[in-house]
C-alpha cells in the first residue's frame, strides 16, 4: 500500500561545494518525456552565476513522446513506465553511464504555493539550529491539507520578537522567534504515482520539485529575481507558474489547460485528426493575423476514415483566430493568478515564458498586452556546451532540475526516516532493482 509519512515529498541532501556530481533529470510531461544526464563540477563563484557552485556539463539527453499521461498525472502505469524506460535508456546510452536515481519534476496535482508565518517562544534566550528545524516543521504541517504532499518549505525570512528581515537568526537572542515560509504543495495521489511509475523503472526518486520553480532555476537572471519575476511554465497539459521576489522563490500555482487544449481546439475547429492539429499548430500556429493572412490557404485533411474525402481549405487567418482564443484564455487564467500573489506589489516586476507551448509565433506580444508587463523567453543560462534542441524554452524544465540540487541547502527538509514517500516499491521492485544493478 502506498503511503505518504509525514506529507513530504523525497528532497536531495544539500550538495558538498567541492565534490563532482553525476545527476540526472526526469521530466514526465503530457506531451514529451525528457531526460538530461549532467557532471556537476565545482567551480570559482565568479565562474557561475548566483547561487550556484558548480557547472554544468551535459553528457547525455533524450526526449521523446509521452505516454499514459494526461495533464501531467500519469493515467496509465505501464504505458508511462515503457516511455520512461526508453527516455532513460536513450539518454544513458548517450552519456556512457547508468543512472540509478532521477531528479523528478511535478507539474500537476494542483500546485499551489502558501506563505504562512510560524512563531514560537524561544526558552533559552538565544536561537538554536533546533529551534528554526522546530518552527518551520511545524509552520509546514500546518500548512499541509490532507491529501496533499509538501514539494517545497522554504524559509523566505525570520523575525525576532516582531522585527523582521533577519537573514540568520541563529545565535541571536529573542524572547520570541518566528519563520515567513513558503509552502508548496501538490495533490499526493499525483506525486505518488509519478514516483511509482519511476521505481517501477528500478530507479529511486532523489528528489521531486515543481515544475515552475526549477525552470526558474534555470531561465532567470539575478537581476529578474530580485526585482521580482514570474515564471509561466506552458506546457501541453498544464500552465503553472512560480513567483519570485528580492531574489526568493515565494508564490506557486496552475491549472490543467496548456498546449494540448490548442491542437485540440484545432482539430475541433478544422475537422482535422489530433496529428494533423498537431502538425499545423507546429508549422502554421501563430496569434497574429495580418492583412494576408485571410487570403493565404492551407489544405486539411479531413479527420474521416475514407481516404476519398475531400481535404478543407481554411485561412491563415481561421488558424490564427482558434489559436489565440485559447492562448488568450490562458494568458487571463494567467493574470488572475498573478493578481492573488505576491506579484502584484512588485510594479517592476517581468513575467518569463517557458515550456513547450510559449513558442508559440506572437505569445511574447499577446501576454505583454494582457499580462501589462514586459514578458520574454526564458532559455536556460550558464549551461556549457548545451546542444541547440535542449537551448530552447521546452527544456527548461529538466535544466532547472540540473541546477537544483545546488540549492537544496535552502529548503526544510524532515528527518529521513519520517519523511519518505513511499510506493510500496521498497519490497520486491526495489529488491529486484538493486539486483539488476549489482548484477550486470
Amino acid at each position: 500500500m502506498t503511503t505518504l509519512d509525514r506529507n513530504q515529498a523525497p528532497k536531495t541532501r544539500a550538495m558538498a561545494t567541492n565534490r563532482t556530481a553525476l545527476v540526472a533529470s526526469l521530466d514526465i510531461g503530457t506531451s514529451k518525456i525528457a531526460c538530461m544526464i549532467a557532471r556537476l563540477k565545482p567551480c570559482a563563484p565568479n565562474e557561475a552565476l548566483r547561487g550556484r557552485s558548480h557547472a554544468v556539463e551535459l553528457i547525455g539527453y533524450s526526449q521523446i513522446q509521452s505516454r499514459g499521461v494526461k495533464s501531467g498525472a500519469v493515467v496509465d502505469l505501464g504505458e508511462c513506465e515503457q516511455a520512461v524506460r526508453q527516455a532513460v535508456a536513450l539518454a544513458e546510452k548517450m552519456a556512457k553511464v547508468r543512472v540509478e536515481s532521477v531528479l523528478l519534476s511535478v507539474s500537476a496535482g494542483r500546485l499551489q504555493g502558501q506563505l504562512i508565518e510560524a512563531c514560537a517562544d524561544i526558552k533559552g534566550g538565544a536561537v538554536t539550529a533546533a529551534d528554526v528545524s522546530r518552527v518551520t516543521s511545524a509552520g509546514m504541517h500546518h500548512a499541509t491539507p490532507p491529501g496533499r504532499t509538501v514539494l517545497h518549505a522554504l524559509p523566505v525570512g525570520y523575525q525576532l520578537d516582531g522585527v523582521k528581515g533577519i537573514r540568520d537568526p541563529r545565535g541571536m537572542v529573542a524572547r520570541q522567534f518566528g519563520v515567513d515560509m513558503n509552502v508548496v504543495t501538490a495533490d499526493a495521489t499525483v506525486a505518488k504515482n509519478l514516483m511509482l511509475v519511476v521505481e517501477r523503472c528500478h530507479l529511486n526518486v532523489e528528489a521531486m520539485a515543481a515544475s515552475p520553480y526549477v525552470a526558474g532555476l534555470a531561465v532567470l537572471t539575478d537581476d529578474e529575481a530580485d526585482l521580482g519575476a514570474a515564471v509561466v511554465e506552458m506546457g501541453a497539459g498544464t500552465t503553472t507558474i512560480a513567483t519570485y521576489s528580492s531574489g526568493r522563490f515565494v508564490h506557486a500555482s496552475g491549472f490543467a489547460v496548456g498546449g494540448q487544449h490548442i491542437t485540440m481546439d484545432l482539430a475541433r475547429g478544422l475537422g482535422a485528426t489530433i496529428a494533423d492539429a498537431e502538425r499545423i499548430k507546429t508549422l502554421y500556429g501563430t496569434v497574429l493575423t495580418g492583412g494576408s493572412d485571410a487570403r493565404e490557404l492551407l489544405s486539411v485533411p479531413s479527420a474521416g476514415d475514407n481516404d476519398r474525402d475531400t481535404p478543407q481549405v481554411v485561412s491563415r487567418a481561421t488558424i490564427a483566430n482558434i489559436v489565440r482564443q485559447r492562448a488568450e484564455e490562458i494568458f487571463e487564467m494567467v493574470r488572475d493568478r498573478l493578481a492573488d500573489s505576491p506579484f502584484a506589489a512588485e510594479p517592476r516586476a517581468r513575467v518569463v515564458l517557458s515550456g513547450g507551448a510559449s513558442q508559440l509565433t506572437g505569445l511574447v506580444d499577446l501576454a505583454t498586452q494582457i499580462l501589462g508587463r514586459p514578458v520574454r523567453i526564458g532559455r536556460p543560462l550558464g549551461f556549457g556546451r548545451l546542444p541547440t534542441e535542449a537551448k530552447s524554452a521546452s527544456f527548461a524544465v529538466p535544466a532547472g532540475l540540473l541546477v537544483y540540487p545546488q540549492f537544496a541547502h535552502l529548503e526544510h527538509v524532515e528527518p529521513r526516516h519520517t519523511r519518505q514517500l513511499k510506493t510500496g516499491t521498497d519490497g520486491y521492485f526495489g529488491k529486484v532493482g538493486r539486483w539488476l544493478r549489482e548484477g550486470f
